[in-house]
């Protein structure tokens, strides 16, 4: 599961996805718009409903921040694959 969010000028990604063993990660990335400035975390969750948690405390102080929700998508979609492939961008910096 892959979730974005944008201001005028800062976007913030979430991607909810297993690894190779199995276990649930969260990642997260965060910048501005149009440049390389940001970074990205990535976390071990205990399990798919914590990550599902996080997601939902991740809406929350994006929305009181003033951010919208601009894409919420599966990774096997074309705008999930897109989505995946800023990630790994950001993942070599």
């Amino acid at each position: 599961m892959i979730v974005r969010w944008e201001s005028d000028h800062d976007y913030v990604l979430v991607h909810i996805h297993q690894d190779m063993f199995g276990d649930w990660i969260f990642s997260r990335a965060w910048g501005q718009i149009g440049t390389q400035y940001g970074g990205l975390q990535h976390r071990l969750a205990d399990d798919h409903t914590q990550a599902l948690m996080w997601l939902d405390d991740e809406a929350t102080i994006q929305a009181s921040r003033g951010f919208r929700k601009v894409l919420e998508t599966q990774d096997e979609t074309p705008e999930g694959r897109d989505a995946v492939k800023q990630l790994s961008l950001l993942d070599s910096v």
